[in-house]
């Protein structure tokens, strides 16, 4: 704990009825909108893993983690899983397996059935088949903490999905080691290959395949810009359905709400770190001006380092506290935001559900913090940022899965369907497409 952070910074307030329109658009953009910079940056870096393979594993983890590991080494072996489970307390054990249990149930709650089918008109059978993907890369961050949570949610989707061979892909410390407890929650999920891999250069490892690293059909997991930028630069070769960068979150308040607990929720994700972005609407300039008094006393509370990293959020252009003089207003600019992570302070909070289109993640009431959804509740915490909630999803089960149309059509079926194609492509003057629905099809054949 601290008695007092190092930079005295206020929570920053703002007044929507006080500011012009590009002011309150300043406020919805993130820390990581402009990938300029980084994709720079990392198309060496995808270029010498697809060259080098593990050479380059082993060159960037000295020059990106300080990290000294030999090219066997790369992969975790069962003495480091064994290290790992040996050195964790046994209650934060029994955590991992509580979370694991409600991750896995909801994620088998959201499985869609193997295959589907309708018969759309008489003897035209139609559906759809769900295989899972062969391969999938999972990655879980370590940059500014160790993140077990993060796998647990990610690997558990991909196994519930059924996918064969999954694999974790993770930075390790200067000392070379995986963190113990992402190790052990991966045996906990089911997956037995991690290997030491971080930012770009995971992904990168991931979509090309090393010596050491299978060449994998997906990578699921947040990162830093690092990893938003490889993962675009390599989008056509290997697939990535959840844009999650760094962390943001939202607090939407009425009048109802304590400020207290307003304050105390508000701080879960600013201590992520500089990057991350954090707001709470709140009804008055009062209520605003009580939970900022309640924030600067939580702070005693935090570590230097958390409360460094959340005074910054919250007292810079990416975070602090939104005056919204009338539901109306807080409604949209929620959802002109669209944050990751939404939780709805109110004692009322389904009141207001129907009228938020645009969060990634909505959490209802005083007693639902992020921080309970982030490790146990059960719905993955792994969720769109950057404004992708308006078109994205959470990871689930169905990053893992793959659709094929099936259809079947009988004789009867295709002298109804047949003269309705044949129309079509005369149309569009394809004359084989017509040929084949046409007469030139012998009487009985179909």
């Amino acid at each position: 704990m601290t008695d007092k952070p190092e930079t005295v910074r206020p929570t920053a307030i703002h007044d929507l009825n006080a500011l012009a329109k590009a002011e309150v658009d300043q406020l919805l953009v993130r820390t990581e909108q402009d990938l300029g910079p980084f994709l720079e940056l990392v198309e060496p870096i995808i270029a010498a893993v697809k060259t080098d393979g593990d050479q380059a594993l082993v060159l960037f983890a000295d020059k990106f983690d300080g990290a000294q590991i030999g090219l066997g080494e790369i992969a975790v072996s069962e003495s480091e899983f064994q290290e790992a489970e040996n050195s964790l307390p046994v209650d934060l054990i029994e955590t991992l397996h509580y979370a694991a249990d409600n991750i896995r149930r909801f994620h088998e709650e959201q499985m869609p059935g193997e295959m589907w089918t309708k018969e759309i008109r008489p003897g035209v059978l139609v559906g759809e088949r769900h295989t899972p993907v062969e391969s999938a890369a999972l990655y879980s961050p370590r940059g500014k903490g160790s993140f077990p949570s993060v796998t647990l949610m990610t690997a558990i989707p991909a196994i519930v999905a059924g996918v064969k061979n999954p694999i974790i892909v993770t930075p390790t410390g200067p000392d070379g080691k995986v963190d113990a407890g992402t190790l052990v929650a991966a045996k906990i999920a089911g997956v037995d290959q991690v290997f030491k891999a971080g930012g770009a250069v995971a992904v990168a490892a991931a979509a090309f395949g090393t010596a050491t690293v299978p060449k994998c059909h997906v990578i699921e997991g947040p990162g830093s810009p690092w990893v938003v930028a490889a993962k675009r630069l390599l989008s056509g070769t290997i697939a990535s359905s959840v844009r999650a960068g760094p962390t943001e979150s939202m607090l939407f308040c009425d009048e109802t709400a304590d400020p207290y607990l307003v304050a105390l929720d508000t701080l879960i994700e600013a201590e992520h770190g500089p990057d991350s972005s954090v707001f709470t609407v709140v009804p008055t300039p009062e209520f605003a001006a009580r939970v900022a008094q309640e924030i600067e006393h939580l702070y005693q509370h935090m570590s230097i380092q958390r409360a460094e990293f959340a005074r910054t959020v919250l007292g810079g252009a990416n975070g602090g506290i939104v005056i919204a003089r009338d539901l109306r207003q807080g409604y949209n600019f929620v959802n002109a935001y669209a944050p990751e992570h939404l939780q709805v302070m109110s004692k009322h909070p389904f009141e207001h559900l129907a009228h938020i289109t645009e969060a990634s993640e909505i959490l209802l009431g005083e007693c639902a913090p992020s921080s309970i959804a982030n490790y146990v509740m059960g719905p993955n915490a792994v969720l769109p940022t950057s404004g992708a909630a308006k078109f994205g999803s959470p990871l689930g089960v169905h990053a893992f899965l793959k659709s094929a149309s099936i259809a079947h059509v009988s004789q009867s079926g295709f002298h109804e369907m047949a003269p309705h194609t044949e129309r079509f492509a005369r149309y569009e003057g394809f004359d084989a497409h017509a040929n084949a629905v046409s007469s030139l099809r012998r009487a009985g054949q179909c």
